[in-house]
């Protein structure tokens, strides 16, 4: 139609000039007396002409118009009967907008809604209007729609290609309910001090410190809206709606987190807070808990930050900027001691299990739990598995045990599963996510499992764990089992065999750096002497420790290739054709760590033929796992790893240096 249109327009302006040329052409020559043109031709005869010409247009004009009228008729005829004549009131009455284009995409054709609501937009580009109606041409899908809003009013809008049809369909009621429910969805969450109860030893309810947090803990929550409850003296329900908690964590980015730790910076004890936060759920019920869930997996990763979970998503963790303060708590070692033994004299057997890829600590924490289990006269095996071991860790198995010795200790995962009976129980040592242990199967199968592990938890855990002994303050999992040995009430006393202890020694040697990394505490060198006491050779774990000529070569090789990303911060990469040992990258991380000026350090290498893994570490100042989960991975405050399937080292850098550019602002701590 518009083609059309455009055709008559053209020829009647061709024709109104051609008659405007003729006329003015006449008169000049008529009034010049050219060829004697005045003799000849008289006045009326002029006049006459000029009317006649008049009507001649004006005939003209109306046949045009008829012709567009009748474009214009048979054009609702089409969308009439695409639609119905007798549905075009209900269709005014609904809101709903239908559109016309030709091939050019001209509008060609609009029903009363677009009049009524002033958006004249005949004759011209569908797509000049509105570019986003573009991409439902491109899709060519007859259920695609899209949400444009034109003057206040929000609209979904359909293409029908065939009909070269768009119906507009006003959501603009609907859009704000929904806006309005999603903005006022409930959201319940937990506040808690993380260390109250140490702070409460030294200074009572009414001191200044403690006022002072109390006060920021309400003007926190009064600045965003949040109905606040204290129901106990180091804890606080919260509840709000979304849109103030989508403030509260996108623009103030849980500020109280700083606050407190700002406030207690100059205290003997200072005090820090964790957040647990539910929302995406219609059950209040429901988000209490899962709100519950989350504080105390802030708690067991240390505290000092905030643990978020949408319902259907994973967890989302914030902050973490301070190291798990070590707690002194004989009384609550002896607790954990004795609720492990007795979970271990109800069962028929136990079954041990560390991590893939086993190091110093997983072995020597599985082998102090044998010794428990020894003891209680429950017998008892650890998963092994030569493939997924550390070569410092099998050189060392092979020192201090025979073959005989390995063979009654010690099961793979093949036979492991032969083992597992209706009463056997499983412990699972210095891991808690069932995807890095040796057999995920095990925990599948097994009815009692119980878990002890002192890194950060992170979103994938046991959840089926009947106990749970999760302690980010300690060093290492061998120095848990050396306090479980040490409080435990069974009498008489735990024995713990001299190659044990060495190898548990060994173990803390390795996570602790030599006692370098600040997750040393008192409690560490507690359990150093205890285990000295049982007979751990210290030279012997050292020698554990000590490389070979050409790891000692290697490692010089991939430190040379180091780069300083952001201030603090080293990235070292091996070669793409090294196959590098986890502990190896972990050894150039501690060995880096100790160069003046050095916060954290982050070591790329292959592992294998498929596996790239980064080892992370921290002076302290940086929270290197939160970085590592941001890309799949887990650890300690100080300590951290993640592994990558089917990628290259350059690959794995990038990602880690996106990672870096991102995040390493919120996760370096105060100073």
């Amino acid at each position: 139609m518009f083609k059309t249109i455009k055709s008559l327009k053209f020829r009647i302006v061709t024709l109104l000039l051609i008659e405007l040329l003729v006329l003015t052409g006449f008169f000049t020559l008529w009034f010049y007396n050219i060829w004697g043109l005045k003799d000849i031709v008289d006045i009326i005869i002029i006049l006459i002409a000029t009317f006649v010409i008049i009507l001649i247009n004006t005939i003209a004009f109306i046949i045009v118009f008829k012709i567009i009228g009748k474009k214009r008729y048979s054009t609702d005829l089409k969308a009439a009967h695409l639609i119905g004549s007798d549905v075009q009131e209900a269709y005014n009455f609904g809101m709903i907008g239908l559109l016309v284009v030709d091939d050019t995409d001209t509008i060609i054709w609009t029903n009363e809604l677009f009049s009524d609501r002033q958006i004249n937009i005949m004759d011209n580009n569908i797509f000049d209007w509105q570019p986003r109606l573009r991409q439902l041409k491109e899709v060519n899908d007859p259920e695609e729609t899209i949400k444009i809003e034109v003057n206040s009013h929000v609209y979904e809008v359909k293409f029908l290609k065939d009909a070269m049809l768009y119906i507009f369909k006003d959501i603009t009621l609907a859009e704000s309910y929904y806006n309005y429910s999603q903005d006022h969805a409930p959201v319940i969450g937990y506040i808690m001090l993380d260390n109250y109860s140490d702070v409460s030893i030294n200074i009572d309810e009414s001191s200044d410190q403690v006022a002072d947090v109390r006060k920021a803990i309400n003007d926190f929550a009064a600045r965003h809206n949040a109905l606040l409850r204290r129901y106990r003296t180091d804890a606080y329900m919260v509840f709000l709606f979304y849109k103030d908690f989508e403030i509260m964590r996108d623009i103030d980015k849980f500020s109280i987190l700083d606050k407190i730790r700002e406030l207690s910076l100059h205290q003997e004890t200072p005090l820090t807070l964790s957040m647990g936060f539910a929302h995406g759920y219609p059950d209040v019920v429901k988000l209490n808990e899962m709100a519950a869930s989350t504080i105390d997996i802030a708690m067991s990763r240390g505290g000092d930050q905030v643990v978020v979970s949408k319902y259907g998503e994973d967890l989302a963790f914030y902050g973490g900027k301070s190291e798990a303060q070590e707690r002194h708590n004989k009384v609550k070692a002896r607790v954990n001691a004795d609720t492990l033994l007795s979970f271990i004299n109800r069962s028929s057997n136990v079954i041990i299990m560390g991590h893939k890829d086993s190091d110093l600590d997983s072995m020597g924490s599985s082998l102090g739990i044998k010794a428990i289990c020894d003891c209680l006269k429950k017998p008892a095996s650890i998963v092994f598995d030569p493939k997924s071991t550390e070569s410092k860790t099998k050189n060392a198995i092979t020192t201090l045990f025979s073959r005989d010795d390995i063979n009654k200790i010690m099961v793979t995962p093949h036979d492991v599963m032969d083992k597992l009976k209706a009463n056997t129980l499983v412990i699972v040592t210095d891991v808690h996510k069932p995807s890095m242990t040796l057999c995920p199967k095990l925990l599948d199968e097994a009815n009692t499992i119980a878990v002890i592990d002192h890194h950060r938890r992170a979103g994938e855990f046991i959840e089926n764990a009947a106990f749970s002994y999760i302690e980010p303050s300690a060093s290492s999992a061998s120095e848990l089992i050396t306090e479980l040995i040490q409080y435990s009430s069974v009498n008489p006393k735990i024995e713990l065999p001299a190659d044990y202890a060495t190898f548990m020694l060994a173990g803390i040697y390795l996570d602790t750096n030599f006692f370098r990394t600040k997750t040393t505490g008192i409690g560490t060198f507690a359990a150093s002497m205890l285990l000295k006491e049982y007979g751990a050779d210290n030279t012997l774990a050292d020698s554990f420790l000590k490389d070979e000529f050409e790891e000692y070569t290697l490692k010089t090789k991939i430190m040379n290739n180091s780069s300083t990303p952001h201030f603090g911060v080293v990235v070292s990469l091996a070669d793409q054709r090294d196959i590098i040992e986890p502990a190896t990258l972990a050894k150039v991380a501690n060995q880096t760590l100790q160069i003046k000026g050095v916060n954290a350090c982050f070591v790329i290498g292959r592992t294998s033929e498929k596996e790239v893994r980064i080892s992370a570490r921290s002076d302290g100042t940086i929270n290197v796992q939160s970085l590592m989960e941001k890309i799949g991975g887990g650890g300690h405050f100080a300590m951290a790893a993640a592994s990558f399937e089917n990628m290259t080292i350059e690959e794995v850098n990038a990602k880690l240096l996106e990672t870096l550019d991102q995040y390493i602002s919120y996760v370096r701590t105060v100073k």
